[in-house]
Parts: C-alpha cells; structure tokens; sequence
C-alpha cells in the first residue's frame, strides 16, 4: 500500500501520541577545526592483512580535550582504483555496540563494487565499543540480570536494584570513559577521525544506530559536511511512551507482512494454518514452560524468546527460515531446520583482546546516555505495556525497546546527550532511506527525523522488509551511491520498488552487518 510521507506522520502521531521532548533550539556551535591534526599509522590488519588498521587518540572527554585520552579503533580498506579516488568514506555499522572495524573489513562484500572502487573505506569502532576501550562488565553479574518484561512492583524494585549494581560495577570496571560514550562524543570522534585522515569535510554512511552518530555530527558540524547517508533511521526527539508505542508499531507490522506473506507464498512451512491461532498458542505454551530450542533440551524458551526470535527475522526478512524455526519449536524438534540455522543461534559474550576472562562488554550505556527514558513505577510501566499490546496485539512489544528501557533505569539525570528535535542548519543535502516495513527502526522514525532535517534532508522509501535499505536492488543502492560519489541526491519523493526475499536455497548471500544483540536476550538484536 503506498501512503504519503505527510499522512503515515500525521497517522503515526495520532496513534502514539508522537511528540519531541524539546523544541528546536539554535545547533551548538562546532569547536574550531584542530590545527596540526595527527594521522593514522596504519599497519596491515591482524585479523585480515589485506586491510589496514590503526589507532587514533581522542579526549575521554570532548569538554577537557587536554586531558586523559584514549585510542580509537580504525580499519580501512584502500580504493581499488586509486586514480578513481573521491577520498574517505567514514561508516559504522549501528547497534549500540556495532564494530566498524568488522565493518569494513567486510565492505568488499557488503558495498557495491563502485564504492569500493571509488573510496577508502574506513570503519572505527566508537568508544565504549570493541577494541576501543570498550565497556566491560562482571559476566558473574551480567548474568543474574531478572526476566526483561517486569510484573510487579517487588520486580519493578528488583530490576531498578539490579541496574544500579550494574551500572557501578560497569563504571568501576571501564573508568571515567563510562560517562563519555553517548553519540553527541562520538560526533566530536569523527571529526577528528576526518581531520587524521586528511579529509576537509565528511563523506558518512551510516546504519541503524549509526545514523544518530551522523544526526549529531549534522548538528555540531554542518560546514564540515561533504554527504552524510543515514539508513534506517533514529528518531532522537522521543520521549518514554512514543518510542515504547512507535517500536511496538514498526514490530506487529512486520508481523503483519510476515502473516500476509505465508497466505501468499506456497513454501511458507505455515501455508494454510492461521497463523496468527498458531503464534498465539506457540506463546501460551511458553507460558507454561513446554517448548525448548530444538537440539538444546535444556533451553526453555520464555514468551519474549518466542517473541525475540520473529523479531530478529524479521531484520532479513527470513521468513522462509522463520516459519520452518516455529514449526519446529512447536513440534519439539531435536534440532533447528538447517535452513534456519542462523536463526537458532544464541549471541556469544562480547570479549575482545584486553577483556579479562570474567568480564563481558555491555555497550548498553551509549544508548543510556543517548536517550532518557523515565519510568517512575511499576503502575506507570504496566501502563505503557498495555498500551503496547493494543497496538501490538500479536508481537505485544518490541524486544529491543523493553531490553534498553530496563537496562537503563537507573541513570541518572540529566544525560550527556537529552533527546530534542534535530538542528540542522547550514549542511549541504543529507539523504535519509528507510524501508517501509522496518522492524526496528520504524519508518515514522525517518519521516520525523526528515521533518525536523527540513530542507536539506532528501528521502528514499524503499518499499519493502528488512533492516537497511543498501543492497536491496539497484534502486536504493544506486542512490546512495550516486549521492556519496558524485553528490547528486535523489529527486524529492523519491520510492524504491520492494524486492521479494529468496528461499534459502537460492538467496544471494551478500554481508549484511549483524546489530549486536541486546545483553538481556540472546536472539534478540539492537539497532
């Protein structure tokens, strides 16, 4: 169904009661441009020689830039047509807790063949994440964490308890980087990331997590701003019960399509069950404690891990290997379809070299610092979960969204980087993409955070499923492309056409970065 950008906003409002926290207010203004910036010393990448990777030096704190520092993490890979060359191509992969070291390691795979042939492409892992200076946590812990979906108030208490001795232990563990890692930082890092890599202004792609990095630098930095892709987008403007309501809405429409889809499609394992009857009991059985993952018999699955694993597919889309999964968890399986094999697996611990062995990396806190997200009770949390279900009558929340809201209860206010409406002003276009049935980064979310860009944002719908629109045929790709190439933005209005997902058997199997998963729950991703 197609709807115009002005009526889904308007519609999207009315149902959530969508609203920013505070007005547009005047963009800080950037510091002045460091003088005798230092470059990289790149070396041949440990994990892949072909590649070169580095460290770059930044301030913990951006507001006391001679004081302690850390290194930033940076991969890169070279042009392949050195005479082509446009220059840098800054990315990140998203999450809170995406790798664009990972990233770009992988970018021979995952951009298009001009790209790579047109830019270096350079990942950085932001502080607080991976190899820069992640934030580590006791697993001991970590792993007493109680169920994420809470019932009570002695619960509620229990919780709000839990995230305080966390959240101590994480700050004792990491160190004054602790209180540093929201994205407004992260902003100031790329800046200097530009400037080591000699760039006068910044050529950005970035995914998921990784467009409010680029939403920030939009803001701070306007005049260094050479074309700025942000796909699938954050909406920073939300308080408490519109981003709970939205990502409960952007979670059942997937739902929804993926219904529509198995009424439709002649390999769907659920042709000609109802569906909806089938999910329904699926999760009641949960409930009652009867169904385990298929070849763990000790894993019993709850109803948010049922509820988890469909919205995790959902990011493909993989609903030919969704459907199989379900019909297997249902009839108790020894083991996952082969099909769905990727589906089946549970998020390993987050270490990386330099985490001592009890020790697991919980990115969790750039989001808590990103975006406050007050609950004062359990009365007033039962309140937004209630109106979750009504608008999420089969998915009932978003895992993602419930998994940060109980992380974060016990930050402290204010934080570094307050929700408020974009400032933008001054920047040349910045283009925006989201697909239409994006399970997590709703496309109301894009279409406000274009709003609030105003004129300087361009926007591409693209049609379809799935988390990202980059790879998803030649419309969408070629329009990022084209803009961070030759800096031709799309023409206003500008929709891509859906593309179909493949069976298995025949799918192109093109990298796509894999969001971390949420702490809480291992089938669960972020953005």
């Amino acid at each position: 169904m197609r709807r115009t950008v002005p009526l889904l906003a308007a519609a999207l409002a009315a149902l959530v009661g969508l609203s920013p926290l505070a007005p547009a207010q005047a963009a800080p203004a950037a510091p002045a441009a460091p003088s005798g910036s230092p470059s990289v010393a790149w070396q041949p990448c440990r994990e892949d020689p072909t590649a070169d990777c580095g460290t770059l030096a930044v301030p913990v704190d951006w507001k006391n830039p001679g004081g302690p520092t850390i290194d930033l993490a940076l991969a890169r890979r070279k042009a392949t047509d050195p005479a082509a060359r446009v220059g840098s191509l800054l990315i990140d992969p998203g999450g809170p807790g995406g790798s664009g070291v990972d990233f770009a390691l992988a970018a021979g795979t995952y951009f298009s063949a001009e790209l790579n042939r047109r830019f270096d492409i350079v990942g950085f892992d932001p502080r607080g994440v991976a190899r820069s200076r992640p934030i580590v946590c006791s697993a001991e812990l970590a792993g007493q964490a109680p169920y994420p979906v809470i019932k009570s108030q002695t619960e509620f208490d229990a919780w709000r308890d839990f995230a305080n001795r966390l959240r101590a232990d994480c700050r004792a563990r990491t160190g004054p980087l602790f209180d540093h890692v929201d994205s407004g930082s992260v902003a100031h890092d790329m800046d200097a990331i530009r400037a080591a890599l000699g760039e006068e202004k910044l050529t950005y792609y970035g995914i998921s997590y990784g467009t409010l990095m680029g939403q920030m630098y939009a803001e701070r930095f306007p005049g260094r701003v050479r074309a700025l892709a942000l796909d699938s987008n954050m909406d920073h403007s939300l308080g408490t019960g519109p981003f709970l309501y939205t990502e409960a809405h952007t979670a059942q429409d997937s739902f929804d399509e993926f219904v529509k889809w198995c009424g439709e499609e002649s390999r769907c394992a659920l042709r000609g069950r109802d569906v909806r009857a089938f999910w329904a009991s699926l999760l009641d059985r949960a409930d009652r404690g009867e169904l385990r993952f298929p070849g763990e018999p000790d894993y019993r699955l709850t109803r948010l891990d049922v509820i988890g694993i469909a919205f995790s597919a959902f990011y493909g889309p993989a609903w030919y290997e969704l459907a199989e999964l379900l019909v297997a968890i249902d009839a108790g399986a020894q083991r996952p379809p082969a099909s769905a094999a990727r589906l089946a697996a549970h998020a390993p611990e987050r270490r990386h070299a330099g985490t001592a062995p009890d020790e697991v990396e919980i990115p969790t806190q750039v989001f808590c610092e990103d975006f406050r997200l007050p609950v004062r009770d359990y009365k007033e949390y039962a309140k937004h979960l209630r109106r979750s279900k009504a608008i999420a009558p089969d998915m009932e929340l978003s895992p993602a969204a419930v998994s940060v809201l109980a992380y974060c209860l016990s930050e402290p206010d204010p934080i570094p980087n307050p929700q408020h409406r974009l400032r933008v002003s001054g920047t040349p276009p910045l283009l925006l993409g989201n697909a239409l049935h994006d399970p997590a980064t709703g496309y109301v979310w894009a279409v406000n955070a274009a709003a609030q860009i105003g004129k300087e944002a361009r926007f591409v719908t693209y049609e379809g499923w799935g988390h990202g629109i980059y790879g998803r045929g030649e419309c969408t790709t070629g329009a990022i492309d084209d803009y961070l190439i030759s800096l031709k933005p799309p023409a206003r209005g500008t929709r891509c056409a859906a593309v179909p997902p493949e069976p298995p058997a025949t799918a192109q199997n093109r990298s796509r970065p894999r969001p971390p998963a949420s702490p809480l729950l291992p089938h669960v991703p972020l953005w």
